[in-house]
């Protein structure tokens, strides 16, 4: 079949297509994709240049990510911590269609639509969680295997490429704003507000009912209010100058960096604050103070609560949520397509057509 090989850790280098790669077998309770579209996102490439290693400081750049991080360390460049196995099948988001299945599994299900759920939790002693298309081989392939259960069936009419941006960052965004059980009236602060992850934490707050509010550069600041954000103010800015002092209900976060201490500042006491990603760098400066005499919680997103992926797809079936499609690149073009990615001049999602 054809696939995406990433081969070790580094720069684009590290990317081989290829179209003699073995189909795999789907084993008992898993069921065989025929993938029609896969999107690109942030895991992709952190992985393919070892920013998850604790040895790397500094934010996610078009630079690093076109040749990785020289001061990694191998042994914990994984996002568990650990040594990822290569060579590796990456991609996380999926869409196809379901082309056999492995026993125990119902041959009704052959020909099925699915998007598949990226994050594969573990049973209670049962072993790790496990990362589609970083633990076990994703998307960037004709073919993949995954758990029947965690592929989920869905009924619309939107196309391989806009279904295909849904399911990692949609499902981060959800499962961020279910962690903060943010309700309807509250106010929201979303940052990176124009990524995958960003712009759909704007949506899904929406769709709650939340007042949302927006951190996105100035040339995408229209298309994130389109989306559902009353105002968007420039990365540079100062929140607190914007919105004023703890008025602020939750915060969504995917940004990280030296504008972490005033997000907290722009919370209200008892307030709210989900993580999922620090593209401007992970090491933060926290004051505990703010953190205990204001009574904040802070939350950390990466597993998602089980209920996200089902309503997920409910919310899309009905229309509730759109795709945001930035581009759109064949497989084979994996390195132009990242290269696109990490400019960051677009909003929303860079998917593959397999």
């Amino acid at each position: 079949m054809k696939a995406v090989l990433l081969k070790g850790h580094g720069g684009f280098e590290q990317l081989e297509y290829r179209e003699d790669v073995p189909a795999p077998v789907p084993r008992a309770g898993e069921v065989l994709i025929r993938v029609a579209a896969a999107g690109v996102n942030n895991t992709d490439i952190n992985t393919r240049t070892a920013w998850y290693s604790r040895s790397v400081t500094e934010g996610t750049t078009a630079e690093a990510g076109a040749s990785g991080f020289a001061a990694a360390r191998s042994e914990d460049a994984g996002w568990t911590g650990s040594p990822p196995v290569f060579p590796r099948i990456q991609g996380a988001d999926a869409c196809g269609r379901i082309f056999a299945v492995g026993d125990g599994v119902s041959s009704k299900r052959i020909g099925e639509r699915v998007l598949v759920e990226p994050v594969f939790r573990a049973a209670a002693g049962s072993g790790p969680t496990i990362y589609f298309g970083s633990e076990c081989d994703g998307a960037f392939a004709e073919f993949t295997r995954v758990p029947a259960a965690y592929a989920h069936s869905i009924a619309c009419d939107l196309t391989d490429a806009e279904l295909a941006s849904f399911p990692c960052a949609y499902s981060a965004a959800e499962n961020m704003l279910t962690r903060l059980n943010l309700g309807p009236g509250e106010t929201i602060l979303v940052t990176g507000a124009s990524g995958g992850v960003g712009s759909a934490a704007v949506q899904l707050a929406k769709r709650r009912g939340a007042h949302v509010l927006a951190v996105a550069g100035p040339s995408k600041a229209a298309a994130v209010a389109s989306l559902g954000a009353s105002a968007v103010i420039a990365p540079d800015a100062d929140p607190a100058f914007q919105f004023g002092r703890e008025k602020i209900d939750a915060i969504v976060d995917v940004v990280g960096g030296e504008k972490f201490p005033a997000l907290l500042e722009v919370l209200r006491r008892g307030g709210r604050y989900a993580v999922a990603g620090a593209i401007a760098g992970p090491i933060v400066e926290l004051d505990l103070r703010t953190l205990y005499l204001k009574d904040l919680r802070l939350l950390g997103c990466t597993v998602l609560e089980p209920e996200v992926f089902g309503h997920l797809v409910r919310y899309i079936e009905r229309g509730e949520i759109k795709p945001l499609l930035a581009g759109v690149h064949p497989l084979c073009d994996i390195v132009q397509a990242q290269q696109e990615f990490l400019a960051k001049r677009h909003v929303g999602k860079i998917v593959l057509l397999v």
